[in-house]
C-alpha cells in the first residue's frame, strides 16, 4: 500500500471562492484565482506556489468534476513531476472535494 499521499497529513485539495490549497505527501501548495474551462463542464486550471520538504516549489494544476461527483486532475511541479489524483468529498465536509 502506498502511504506517501498521507505521509504528513491526510491528503486533500480544497477549492474556495477565488482560492484553494492542497497537501499530499511532503508537498503543500496554495493558489489564488484560476480559470474555469468551458461552459459545459465544471473544470479549473491554476498556478500554485508552495513547498516540498521545506523547499520552495511552484507549478500548475487542473481538475474536472466527473459524472460520479469525484474530482480528477493533475498537479504539476515546475521542472518536476506531474501527479495525477482522484479526489472524493469528505463525508464531514461541506466543500466539493
Amino acid at each position: 500500500m502506498d502511504d506517501y499521499a498521507d505521509m504528513v497529513e491526510a491528503a486533500y485539495i480544497l477549492f474556495e471562492t477565488g482560492c484553494g490549497a492542497f497537501a499530499f505527501g511532503c508537498v503543500t501548495g496554495a493558489f489564488v484565482g484560476g480559470a474555469t474551462c468551458g461552459s459545459d463542464r465544471a473544470a479549473i486550471v491554476f498556478d500554485w506556489n508552495g513547498n516540498d520538504e521545506m523547499e520552495a516549489v511552484c507549478g500548475s494544476g487542473s481538475a474536472e468534476v466527473q459524472a460520479d461527483g469525484s474530482l480528477r486532475g493533475e498537479i504539476g511541479v515546475h521542472r518536476g513531476d506531474e501527479i495525477s489524483f482522484i479526489a472524493r468529498r469528505w463525508l464531514n465536509s461541506s466543500t466539493p472535494c
